[in-house]
């Protein structure tokens, strides 16, 4: 905790005084969304692409936050982030993506060039120009702070802050065994969302919705679950009395899963499982779990694998490696990893009461096999039947809770310190870069709240 007056938070508007309880306000609040923009997104490492966006020399993608867009262009010496602003007069010179490997950059306003590495290559009518204002330093493309992990280009507008390594933290070794960095684009679906940027990530940081969010899955499930022996209106799953019937309902739940997902778990993954329908099993009931997922991690690894797929060894991954079904890195980027695919979120505030929020399916292909960029999609309605099954049934309930964070009366989030904490340690974190807390001790409270699914309240430093 902090120790001394110089180390503890500013004000900060509507401050999560009791870790537990969310005052309501941080979710439209004007001032509190300005102060967000102003000192939380100008200092936090947002992932802005995915690199097989960019796999050729001269392609680029732009990422926009807020009122800033930036340029993410693989050079011949790497890839690299720019302002998206021509030195002349401010002018976007890029919208969405293409390739500037012969052409460079042309600024649409008076033709002002530049090639890949930002370097200033024509000025339309130098000699109308003092000589002040062409030197060559001043010119150049303004280059934005840009690190690589996990497959993606992450950027940061501040210099000074600590690098992404030291702010990701233990999460960033949990996905690097799992090869995450390998993961290739089979779906990208975006939408715009009638909801604050916060409220939208939280429907994905427990797991506590689940009966009555997606009861399709709770109906699969082999456990009543530990949050409650009552389920109250929701039904219940029945009883498992054998190993052949958990193995079925399993089976079930990881189909359902992969189809409501589109690709948390793979067509291929669901094949293997469904192909040990009749595996040996056990006598005792309670050996079935992990003998099942033992022999489904061995034919996943051994099938991918003899397909020439970079699958890592899932049966030592679960031994020797902590697994949460989401994994959270702040401020917006999620994982949710299972066997060797995973599904992404990304979200990002549009308005105080609105956000885009882009779902990504993700899977290990054959190595050296030829595949097409993917491009970012135009967004859908949130109530698209095109959005997958289990996204779809979340997008349905946040735009009707953003409208219930008005309700007279209503000032808190009231959290299960057990399985919501997630929710309450971020939001702390938000917290720490409003009321201006050290940079390094803000690395070191990412690191604890970038946490899996159904974490308990922590304390994060201050």
């Amino acid at each position: 905790m902090l120790d001394t007056v110089e180390q503890r938070p500013k004000a900060v508007p509507f401050r999560v005084t009791n870790p537990e309880r969310i005052p309501v306000k941080r979710y439209y609040d004007q001032q509190f969304f300005e102060l967000e923009r102003e000192l939380l997104w100008p200092h936090v490492w947002q992932m802005a692409c995915r690199l097989e966006e960019i796999p050729e020399i001269g392609d680029w993608v732009e990422y926009k936050i807020l009122n800033d867009s930036v340029i993410i262009v693989r050079t011949r010496s790497g890839v690299k982030a720019f302002h998206n602003a021509c030195r002349h007069r401010g002018m976007r010179i890029a919208s969405n993506h293409g390739n500037c490997a012969e052409k460079g950059f042309i600024c649409p306003f008076h033709g002002w060039c530049f090639n890949m590495d930002g370097e200033n290559t024509f000025v339309f009518g130098r000699k109308i120009f003092s000589e002040e204002n062409l030197e060559k330093a001043d010119l150049n493309l303004v280059p934005c702070r840009l690190q690589l992990w996990g497959g993606c280009a992450f950027i940061n507008f501040d210099n000074d802050a600590p690098s992404l390594l030291e702010c990701l933290g233990p999460v960033a070794e949990r996905l690097d065994m799992r090869h995450v960095e390998k993961l290739k684009v089979d779906a990208w679906y975006s939408t715009i969302l009638p909801t604050n940027w916060k409220l939208a990530m939280e429907a994905f940081m427990e797991g506590y919705h689940l009966t009555s969010t997606h009861p399709q899955l709770h109906l699969l499930s082999t456990s009543p679950g530990h949050y409650d022996t009552d389920f109250g209106a929701s039904p219940n799953p029945p009883p498992i009395t054998s190993g052949r019937q958990w193995v079925e309902v399993s089976i079930g739940h990881i189909a359902r899963l992969s189809s409501g997902m589109n690709g948390m778990i793979t067509a291929d993954e669901v094949k293997v499982a469904e192909g040990l329908k009749n595996m040996e099993l056990p006598d005792d009931l309670a050996a079935v779990p992990m003998a099942f997922y033992n022999r489904l991690r061995s034919e996943i690894t051994e099938q991918s694998r003899a397909r020439g797929i970079p699958a890592p060894d899932l049966v030592e991954l679960s031994r020797n490696s902590e697994f949460n079904a989401v994994e959270f890195m702040f401020p917006h980027y999620f994982l949710l990893p299972m066997f060797t695919g995973m599904s992404s979120y990304r979200i990002r505030p549009l308005t105080s009461e609105t956000c885009l929020f882009e779902l990504w399916s993700l899977a290990l292909h054959p190595e050296g096999e030829q595949r097409d960029a993917p491009e970012a999609p135009e967004p859908v309605p949130y109530d698209d039947p095109l959005i997958p099954e289990i996204p779809l049934q979340d997008y349905y309930n946040l735009p009707l809770q953003q409208l219930g964070l008005h309700a007279r009366g209503f000032e808190y989030m009231r959290l299960s310190k057990h399985v919501e904490g997630m929710i309450s340690n971020y939001q702390r974190l938000i917290d720490g870069y409003l009321g201006g807390i050290e940079p390094k001790m803000l690395a070191k409270a990412s690191q604890i709240v970038n946490s899996g699914l159904d974490s308990p309240v922590k304390d994060i430093g201050f």
